[in-house]
């Protein structure tokens, strides 16, 4: 945005959850561009990146840096949702863009920031000499009263809606709108499509429960597939049902319901312990007595 136009610009206030979008906006495209940096090394030796990891991601934010806040007075997050940066030091009431100081600054406060903290720590962390352990409890408070201090900042943005982190708040910028917001409208019938359209869903969602799909699948098999008539003898019984009439697979414990056909034990118990109609696919004979068959069936003669 050019300096020259932006004194020209009314400040059009941001709403809360708009600032809160960017900054999440913001951590997604971080991880996902550090993400990428790491897969470029995934054929390396592991543990490359390790000893170098906070320098890398500060370089990393400091591209980012220079591309968003000090060329454009937003982060990429803001840019999404029309939002950048005003210097809110100035006493006037119209757009100033933020000052070299502010930009270099808030590049200390928080790529600066992260990368001391994450340095210090593999710094003082295996060091066990007093003098260090002075060091580390201090960097320790100090950064414990950072987050303190970011917490209250918290609470009084959710009060007054401005200066979401703590950074904004020490430097003096503030989240303004790059353009004024559009009010949006919705058209009657666009309405009452969505309306109805949810009306029938519920309905549906309600119905589903209510519809038994078992027996909906043997009526439509029985009038796509006529049932052949079979001999009713346990003999031929033992020696034609091979699989189980559910599941299709050799019977493992197999039963019989009354019918020529023959279920594995846990495949028919299941299905009657759901639906206590529960009728056999094959021809729909109900359960009468659900009995183990009395005679052995082969694995040989799965191959006859």
């Amino acid at each position: 945005m050019a300096s020259s136009t932006g004194n020209e610009k009314s400040v059009n206030p941001v709403l809360r959850i708009s600032q809160l979008d960017a900054l999440e906006l913001n951590k997604a495209l971080e991880q996902l561009v550090w993400s990428q940096f790491t897969s470029c090394f995934h054929g390396f030796k592991p543990g490359v990146l390790a000893h170098f990891e906070p320098e890398v991601k500060a370089f990393l934010c400091l591209i980012l840096w220079k591309f968003t806040i000090y060329s454009k007075n937003a982060t990429v997050g803001q840019a999404i949702l029309n939002i950048q940066y005003k210097n809110n030091l100035s006493q006037t009431e119209k757009y100033q863009p933020l000052s070299k100081h502010q930009k270099l600054w808030y590049l200390i406060f928080t790529v600066g920031g992260r990368w001391l903290e994450e340095r210090c720590y593999d710094l003082f962390s295996n060091r066990q000499q007093q003098s260090f352990c002075k060091i580390k409890s201090y960097i320790s408070f100090g950064s414990g009263l950072l987050k303190l201090c970011g917490l209250v900042n918290f609470l009084i943005f959710l009060r007054k809606g401005t200066f979401a982190t703590l950074t904004e708040r020490i430097l003096g910028i503030r989240s303004v709108f790059c353009k004024p917001q559009s009010v949006r409208q919705i058209g009657f019938e666009y309405m009452n499509r969505e309306l109805l359209w949810h009306g029938f869903a519920e309905f549906l969602i309600y119905l589903l429960p209510l519809i038994n799909v078992q027996k909906l699948k043997v009526k439509i098999s029985s009038w796509c597939l006529p049932i052949v008539g079979l001999p009713n003898s346990e003999n031929t019984l033992a020696a034609h049902c091979r699989e189980c009439s559910l599941c299709g697979e050799w019977p493992t414990m197999p039963h019989t319901i009354g019918c020529p056909h023959v279920f594995c034990y846990y495949c028919i118990k299941s299905n009657f312990l759901f639906d206590m109609y529960f009728t056999c696919p094959k021809c729909g004979s109900e359960v009468h007595s659900l009995q183990p068959l009395k005679y052995k069936i082969e694995m040989t003669e799965l191959h006859v």
